[in-house]
């Protein structure tokens, strides 16, 4: 069984809704790099997190995103 892992995303009091949602990876970067301008984050995190997203595959990008911002 595998276990998993609970972590404090970087900026947890952004929170972007994800479930019911359009899959679309550039949908999902969009989301939440719009969620973080809102929020008031520094252009140089939010290109720092969109670097990190789309340096892999689609998992990586759900990793990335739950490790940024609060999931809903």
């Amino acid at each position: 069984m595998s276990e998993v892992t609970a972590y404090v995303p970087k900026f947890p009091e952004v929170e972007v809704e994800l479930t019911g949602e359009d899959g679309n990876a550039f949908a999902i970067l969009g989301r939440v790099s719009k969620a973080l301008k809102r929020a008031g984050v520094e252009k140089s995190d939010i290109d720092e997190f969109m670097a990190e997203a789309m340096n892999g595959d689609y998992e990586h990008l759900l990793q990335t995103v739950m490790a940024t911002v609060a999931v809903a």
